[in-house]
């Protein structure tokens, strides 16, 4: 099989993914900084199909007004010459130290003025590159000790803050969808909003929901011990699947961001079949960095990796689907042999009458095997090429 990546593959990085230098809470860095522009030709020579941003990994929170246009400009030519393109953008409202209390639900008023005016320049500048989904990443919205902040006063901050922003780009007239990314936990110690079902909930609050989807991580679902193909479902099932970050990380740990499918790999192939059987067609963003022990040769290959691993689990769930064995253990499970009253397509009276009057074997219902074992067991198989 070939496994090199391909546009329609619709493979994304961001900027701040290959150009980690490989600081940690307790190393410096082991690599030098690359250009933004850099960081395009090594995506573009490793195969990936666009890249995204936050606003100050390409234009530093200081530069000038004509700085700023050279940078601009300078990333632009890169992405011409490599064919690669800007299908997301962020706002970084997280590392500058204005930002210690949070963002959108920060205490003070004048915090929460600036990171709206950030945040329109910075869509201002996605829509530029050509971006169509705005993710939020609200990493220090959230506390330390909740007699810091009044958890319903922030919801209604955060909310204030969305509406505003949706305002904003219908009266621009932008083609721009946004993405909330829920984190239970890092760098705050408890961040609103934290798991999917949360972030569903809030953008059913809001005055333009149908502006507003999910943009689910795999390591911040697994930070919680939660099922990330479940979360990625709910989003889905729900209409909100409108982005997400892929990559790996094992269960209750800090967010290591690890290569897609270098941990959890079973569970990377159950998101990549479900992914594909749905048809999803937006971006795979991996949102991961390389080891800090590589120098960029090793972060070239990393991002090689991750496609790579995608493509080969996108194979493996065709395999899965074509499998007579596995395919006729899934038919055995959902065989249905027509002796139970109809009662799926909604409710009648005669259907809640008829069920209600049925005769139910509870004892032999009890009493079936369910082939889950050698299900499993063959998948694991198919996974590590024994079949």
């Amino acid at each position: 099989m070939d496994y090199t990546p391909k546009p329609e593959d619709n493979f994304t990085f961001g900027l701040w993914t290959v150009g980690n230098i490989g600081r940690d809470p307790f190393g410096e860095p082991v690599r030098s900084p690359l250009s933004p522009v850099e960081l395009v030709h090594l995506l573009g020579e490793a195969g990936a199909y666009g890249v995204n941003l936050h606003d100050n990994d390409l234009v530093p929170i200081d530069a000038t007004p004509s700085d700023h246009e050279r940078i601009v400009q300078d990333f632009k030519r890169a992405l011409q010459e490599t064919g690669l393109c800007v299908p997301m953008a962020t706002t970084n409202l997280f590392t500058d130290p204005a930002f210690r209390d949070g963002a959108f639900t920060a205490n003070d008023a004048r915090v929460r003025a600036y990171a709206l005016q950030k945040t329109m320049r910075a869509i201002d500048l996605g829509v530029e590159l050509g971006a169509e989904v705005y993710v939020f990443w609200g990493g220090r919205e959230g506390v330390e000790t909740d007699a810091a902040k009044d958890p319903v006063e922030s919801l209604k901050r955060f909310r204030e803050a969305l509406n505003f922003l949706c305002s904003y780009v219908k009266d621009q007239g932008y083609n721009l969808k946004f993405a909330l990314e829920p984190k239970p936990n890092e760098p705050r110690g408890d961040i609103y909003l934290a798991t999917v079902g949360a972030m569903l909930g809030f953008i059913a609050t809001l005055d333009h929901p149908e502006m507003v989807g999910l943009n689910p991580e795999a390591a911040h679902e697994h930070m919680s011990g939660l099922n990330f193909v479940h979360a990625v479902a709910q989003a889905w099932e729900a209409g909100k699947l409108f982005h997400i970050d892929l990559n790996d990380q094992a269960f209750g740990r800090y967010d290591q961001d690890f290569r897609f499918g270098s941990v959890n790999l079973k569970s990377a192939f159950f998101l990549v079949k479900f992914l594909e059987e749905v048809a999803y067609a937006g971006s795979r963003h991996f949102d991961a960095h390389a080891y800090r022990t590589e120098d960029y040769n090793g972060v070239r290959e990393f991002a090689r990796g991750c496609m790579r691993t995608y493509l080969i689990l996108k194979e493996k769930a065709r395999r899965w689907r074509e499998d007579p064995e596995i395919q006729a253990l899934v038919q055995e499970i959902a065989a249905d042999d027509g002796s139970a009253p109809v009662w799926n397509g909604g409710y009648t009276a005669t259907k809640a009458t008829t069920l209600k009057d049925h005769a139910f074997d509870r004892k032999a219902l009890g009493a079936r095997g369910m082939p889950y074992e050698r299900l499993d067991q063959l998948t694991v198989e198919l996974l590590l090429g024994a079949r």
